[in-house]
Protein backbone atom coordinates (compact mmCIF):
# COMPACT_ATOMS: atom_id res chain seq x y z
CA UNK A 1 0.00 0.00 0.00
CA UNK A 2 1.38 3.49 -0.81
CA UNK A 3 1.25 5.91 1.82
CA UNK A 4 0.62 9.32 0.35
CA UNK A 5 2.25 11.34 3.46
CA UNK A 6 6.22 9.27 2.91
CA UNK A 7 8.46 11.43 0.87
CA UNK A 8 10.87 8.75 -0.76
CA UNK A 9 14.30 9.19 -0.83
CA UNK A 10 16.14 9.81 -4.49
CA UNK A 11 19.73 9.03 -5.47
CA UNK A 12 21.15 9.88 -8.93
CA UNK A 13 24.93 10.99 -9.84
CA UNK A 14 25.30 14.56 -11.28
CA UNK A 15 26.50 12.96 -14.63
CA UNK A 16 24.18 13.90 -17.78
CA UNK A 17 22.62 11.22 -18.66
CA UNK A 18 20.88 10.70 -15.17
CA UNK A 19 20.50 14.54 -14.64
CA UNK A 20 18.55 14.52 -18.46
CA UNK A 21 16.15 11.13 -17.38
CA UNK A 22 15.42 12.84 -13.53
CA UNK A 23 14.86 16.30 -14.62
CA UNK A 24 11.20 15.94 -15.14
CA UNK A 25 10.50 13.72 -12.15
CA UNK A 26 12.46 16.12 -9.47
CA UNK A 27 10.95 19.72 -11.26
CA UNK A 28 7.67 18.66 -10.99
CA UNK A 29 6.74 18.61 -14.54
CA UNK A 30 5.17 14.96 -14.76
CA UNK A 31 2.47 13.82 -12.45
CA UNK A 32 3.16 11.15 -9.53
CA UNK A 33 0.10 9.99 -8.38
CA UNK A 34 0.18 9.27 -4.93
CA UNK A 35 3.83 9.36 -4.46
CA UNK A 36 5.94 11.79 -2.69
CA UNK A 37 9.85 12.57 -3.95
CA UNK A 38 12.13 14.02 -1.36
CA UNK A 39 14.64 16.73 -2.26
CA UNK A 40 17.16 14.48 -4.66
CA UNK A 41 20.21 13.68 -3.38
CA UNK A 42 23.23 14.02 -5.86
CA UNK A 43 26.21 11.79 -5.31
CA UNK A 44 28.86 10.01 -7.67
CA UNK A 45 28.25 6.82 -8.83
CA UNK A 46 30.61 4.72 -6.36
CA UNK A 47 28.91 6.41 -3.22
CA UNK A 48 25.46 5.54 -3.97
CA UNK A 49 26.42 2.02 -4.59
CA UNK A 50 27.50 2.00 -1.12
CA UNK A 51 25.01 3.93 0.42
CA UNK A 52 22.45 0.92 -1.07
CA UNK A 53 24.60 -1.95 1.15
CA UNK A 54 22.88 -0.17 4.00
CA UNK A 55 19.72 0.73 2.56
CA UNK A 56 19.91 4.80 3.11
CA UNK A 57 18.15 5.78 -0.09
CA UNK A 58 14.38 3.84 -1.24
CA UNK A 59 15.39 5.09 -5.02
CA UNK A 60 18.72 4.53 -6.18
CA UNK A 61 21.48 4.98 -8.67
CA UNK A 62 23.41 1.76 -8.99
CA UNK A 63 26.13 0.41 -10.73
CA UNK A 64 24.96 -3.02 -12.01
CA UNK A 65 28.08 -4.65 -10.42
CA UNK A 66 26.61 -3.47 -7.02
CA UNK A 67 23.42 -4.82 -7.96
CA UNK A 68 24.84 -8.46 -7.81
CA UNK A 69 25.55 -7.72 -4.18
CA UNK A 70 21.81 -6.62 -3.29
CA UNK A 71 19.49 -8.32 -5.42
CA UNK A 72 17.37 -9.34 -1.64
CA UNK A 73 17.75 -6.23 -0.78
CA UNK A 74 16.51 -3.66 -3.96
CA UNK A 75 14.86 -4.40 -7.12
CA UNK A 76 15.81 -3.19 -10.57
CA UNK A 77 13.21 -1.06 -12.11
CA UNK A 78 12.70 -1.73 -16.12
CA UNK A 79 13.13 2.14 -16.90
CA UNK A 80 16.34 4.95 -16.30
CA UNK A 81 19.05 2.37 -17.72
CA UNK A 82 22.32 3.10 -18.79
CA UNK A 83 22.61 0.25 -20.67
CA UNK A 84 23.76 -0.04 -24.59
CA UNK A 85 26.68 -0.75 -27.46
CA UNK A 86 29.38 1.37 -27.83
CA UNK A 87 29.34 2.87 -24.47
CA UNK A 88 31.19 0.96 -21.88
CA UNK A 89 34.07 2.16 -19.61
CA UNK A 90 37.56 2.65 -21.64
CA UNK A 91 40.75 1.20 -20.09
CA UNK A 92 43.42 3.92 -21.01
CA UNK A 93 47.07 4.77 -20.22
CA UNK A 94 49.61 7.28 -21.01
CA UNK A 95 51.31 4.98 -24.09
CA UNK A 96 50.76 1.54 -25.32
CA UNK A 97 51.13 -1.88 -22.86
CA UNK A 98 49.90 -5.35 -23.48
CA UNK A 99 48.26 -7.31 -21.34
CA UNK A 100 50.91 -8.90 -19.91
CA UNK A 101 52.61 -5.48 -19.38
CA UNK A 102 49.53 -4.49 -17.59
CA UNK A 103 49.58 -7.30 -14.93
CA UNK A 104 52.56 -5.68 -13.52
CA UNK A 105 51.16 -2.31 -13.26
CA UNK A 106 48.59 -0.34 -11.32
CA UNK A 107 45.50 0.52 -12.94
CA UNK A 108 42.99 2.91 -11.15
CA UNK A 109 38.99 2.54 -10.87
CA UNK A 110 36.08 4.38 -10.84
CA UNK A 111 34.95 2.86 -7.45
CA UNK A 112 35.13 -0.99 -6.03
CA UNK A 113 31.74 -1.53 -7.18
CA UNK A 114 31.37 -0.44 -10.13
CA UNK A 115 30.68 -1.94 -13.03
CA UNK A 116 33.99 -0.91 -14.67
CA UNK A 117 35.82 -2.66 -11.88
CA UNK A 118 34.16 -5.80 -12.54
CA UNK A 119 35.18 -5.49 -16.68
CA UNK A 120 38.26 -4.71 -15.98
CA UNK A 121 38.47 -7.57 -13.16
CA UNK A 122 36.79 -9.89 -15.97
CA UNK A 123 39.46 -9.29 -18.77
CA UNK A 124 42.21 -8.91 -16.42
CA UNK A 125 41.72 -11.13 -13.54
CA UNK A 126 45.39 -10.55 -12.38
CA UNK A 127 44.99 -6.93 -12.41
CA UNK A 128 46.51 -4.93 -9.48
CA UNK A 129 44.28 -1.97 -8.76
CA UNK A 130 43.30 1.21 -6.73
CA UNK A 131 40.28 3.29 -6.35
CA UNK A 132 40.11 6.71 -7.61
CA UNK A 133 37.04 8.96 -7.90
CA UNK A 134 36.46 8.88 -11.55
CA UNK A 135 37.04 12.71 -11.95
CA UNK A 136 40.95 12.00 -10.33
CA UNK A 137 41.58 9.16 -13.02
CA UNK A 138 43.18 11.01 -15.70
CA UNK A 139 44.91 13.43 -13.35
CA UNK A 140 46.57 10.96 -12.08
CA UNK A 141 47.75 8.85 -15.28
CA UNK A 142 49.17 11.88 -16.56
CA UNK A 143 51.28 12.47 -13.30
CA UNK A 144 52.35 9.24 -12.91
CA UNK A 145 50.29 8.03 -9.54
CA UNK A 146 48.78 5.46 -11.68
CA UNK A 147 49.93 3.45 -14.62
CA UNK A 148 46.43 3.02 -16.07
CA UNK A 149 42.73 3.59 -15.69
CA UNK A 150 39.25 2.44 -16.63
CA UNK A 151 37.77 6.17 -17.34
CA UNK A 152 33.82 6.18 -17.37
CA UNK A 153 31.35 9.28 -17.51
CA UNK A 154 32.28 12.45 -19.74
CA UNK A 155 35.89 11.15 -19.34
CA UNK A 156 35.26 9.38 -22.34
CA UNK A 157 35.49 12.05 -24.54
CA UNK A 158 38.23 13.55 -23.44
CA UNK A 159 40.69 11.47 -22.51
CA UNK A 160 42.79 12.02 -26.23
CA UNK A 161 42.91 15.78 -25.41
CA UNK A 162 44.63 14.96 -22.62
CA UNK A 163 47.61 12.62 -25.06
CA UNK A 164 46.21 9.18 -23.66
CA UNK A 165 45.65 6.36 -25.65
CA UNK A 166 42.85 3.33 -25.69
CA UNK A 167 43.91 0.15 -24.28
CA UNK A 168 41.03 -2.14 -24.22
CA UNK A 169 37.32 -1.14 -24.76
CA UNK A 170 35.55 -2.96 -21.87
CA UNK A 171 32.57 -1.93 -23.17
CA UNK A 172 33.15 -3.61 -27.09
CA UNK A 173 34.95 -6.91 -25.31
CA UNK A 174 31.89 -7.58 -23.07
CA UNK A 175 29.72 -7.48 -26.33
CA UNK A 176 31.49 -9.43 -28.50
CA UNK A 177 32.20 -12.13 -25.49
CA UNK A 178 28.53 -12.21 -24.88
CA UNK A 179 26.70 -11.19 -27.68
CA UNK A 180 24.59 -8.83 -25.50
CA UNK A 181 24.92 -4.77 -24.94
CA UNK A 182 26.87 -3.53 -22.04
CA UNK A 183 24.91 -3.01 -18.47
CA UNK A 184 26.32 0.20 -17.02
CA UNK A 185 23.77 1.02 -14.21
CA UNK A 186 20.43 1.04 -13.00
CA UNK A 187 17.43 2.68 -10.84
CA UNK A 188 16.68 0.14 -8.44
CA UNK A 189 14.37 0.56 -5.52
CA UNK A 190 14.51 -1.14 -1.97
CA UNK A 191 11.80 -4.14 -2.37
CA UNK A 192 10.47 -3.26 0.94
CA UNK A 193 8.22 -0.30 -0.62
CA UNK A 194 6.44 -3.11 -1.77
CA UNK A 195 5.66 -3.93 -5.98
CA UNK A 196 2.80 -1.48 -5.92
CA UNK A 197 4.43 1.60 -5.24
CA UNK A 198 7.66 0.47 -7.16
CA UNK A 199 5.04 0.17 -10.10
CA UNK A 200 4.26 3.48 -9.57
CA UNK A 201 7.77 4.83 -9.26
CA UNK A 202 9.02 2.77 -12.21
CA UNK A 203 5.98 4.89 -14.23
CA UNK A 204 6.77 7.86 -12.80
CA UNK A 205 10.62 7.42 -14.26
CA UNK A 206 9.58 6.11 -17.59
CA UNK A 207 7.56 9.31 -17.81
CA UNK A 208 10.42 11.60 -16.75
CA UNK A 209 12.42 9.93 -19.61
CA UNK A 210 9.63 10.66 -22.57
CA UNK A 211 9.36 14.20 -21.59
CA UNK A 212 13.01 14.67 -21.47
CA UNK A 213 13.68 12.56 -25.34
CA UNK A 214 10.63 14.54 -26.12
CA UNK A 215 11.92 18.27 -25.38
CA UNK A 216 15.64 17.57 -25.21
CA UNK A 217 16.61 21.23 -24.61
CA UNK A 218 13.95 21.40 -21.30
CA UNK A 219 16.87 19.91 -18.70
CA UNK A 220 19.83 21.33 -20.39
CA UNK A 221 20.10 24.06 -17.80
CA UNK A 222 19.72 21.30 -14.85
CA UNK A 223 22.26 19.60 -16.56
CA UNK A 224 24.47 22.24 -17.19
CA UNK A 225 24.56 23.14 -13.09
CA UNK A 226 25.36 19.46 -12.05
CA UNK A 227 27.61 18.27 -15.02
CA UNK A 228 31.55 18.25 -14.29
CA UNK A 229 32.13 19.12 -17.73
CA UNK A 230 30.77 21.95 -19.21
CA UNK A 231 30.91 22.07 -23.27
CA UNK A 232 27.28 21.57 -24.26
CA UNK A 233 29.10 19.74 -27.27
CA UNK A 234 30.48 17.06 -24.73
CA UNK A 235 27.38 16.80 -22.44
CA UNK A 236 25.27 15.88 -25.78
CA UNK A 237 27.29 13.46 -26.71
CA UNK A 238 27.14 12.06 -23.56
CA UNK A 239 23.46 12.33 -23.32
CA UNK A 240 23.48 10.71 -27.07
CA UNK A 241 25.32 7.73 -25.60
CA UNK A 242 24.01 6.80 -22.73
CA UNK A 243 20.32 7.34 -23.66
CA UNK A 244 18.08 4.60 -25.79
CA UNK A 245 15.28 2.87 -25.97
CA UNK A 246 16.81 0.76 -22.92
CA UNK A 247 16.48 3.89 -20.73
CA UNK A 248 12.64 3.65 -21.25
CA UNK A 249 12.38 -0.14 -21.32
CA UNK A 250 14.88 -2.58 -20.46
CA UNK A 251 12.67 -5.06 -22.49
CA UNK A 252 13.76 -8.77 -23.29
CA UNK A 253 16.82 -8.21 -24.46
CA UNK A 254 18.13 -5.97 -21.66
CA UNK A 255 16.76 -7.71 -19.10
CA UNK A 256 18.94 -10.97 -20.42
CA UNK A 257 22.07 -8.54 -21.15
CA UNK A 258 21.69 -7.92 -17.09
CA UNK A 259 20.76 -11.67 -15.78
CA UNK A 260 24.30 -12.64 -18.27
CA UNK A 261 26.17 -9.69 -16.62
CA UNK A 262 25.36 -10.90 -12.57
CA UNK A 263 26.12 -14.87 -13.47
CA UNK A 264 29.24 -14.05 -15.23
CA UNK A 265 30.05 -11.84 -11.75
CA UNK A 266 29.05 -14.51 -9.83
CA UNK A 267 30.84 -17.30 -11.20
CA UNK A 268 34.19 -14.97 -11.20
CA UNK A 269 33.58 -14.86 -7.49
CA UNK A 270 32.74 -11.09 -7.15
CA UNK A 271 29.37 -11.82 -4.89
CA UNK A 272 26.82 -14.43 -4.35
CA UNK A 273 24.27 -15.77 -6.64
CA UNK A 274 22.14 -12.79 -7.15
CA UNK A 275 18.18 -13.81 -6.78
CA UNK A 276 16.64 -14.29 -10.43
CA UNK A 277 13.77 -11.91 -9.56
CA UNK A 278 16.58 -9.10 -9.60
CA UNK A 279 14.01 -6.54 -11.66
CA UNK A 280 10.59 -6.57 -12.43
CA UNK A 281 10.56 -8.47 -15.00
CA UNK A 282 6.87 -9.90 -15.77
CA UNK A 283 6.33 -12.54 -13.88
CA UNK A 284 9.95 -12.54 -11.91
CA UNK A 285 9.16 -9.89 -9.16
CA UNK A 286 6.13 -11.20 -7.52
CA UNK A 287 8.08 -12.38 -4.27
CA UNK A 288 9.19 -9.52 -2.86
Amino acid sequence: MIKENNALSLGFSPCPNDTFIFHALVNGLIPVGPLRFAREILADVETLNEWAFSGRLDVTKLSFHALGHLTDQYLLLTSGAALGHGCGPLLVAAEPLSAEELTQKTIAIPGRFTTAAMLLKLWAPRCRTVVMSFEKIIPGIKEGRVDAGVIIHESRFTYEQHGLVMIEDLGAWWEAFSGLPIPLGGIAARRSLGIEAIGHINECIRASVELALASPDLPMPYIKKHSQELDERVIRSHINLYINDFTKNLGDEGQNAVACFLAKGHEAGLFPRPREDFSMRPGKAGNL
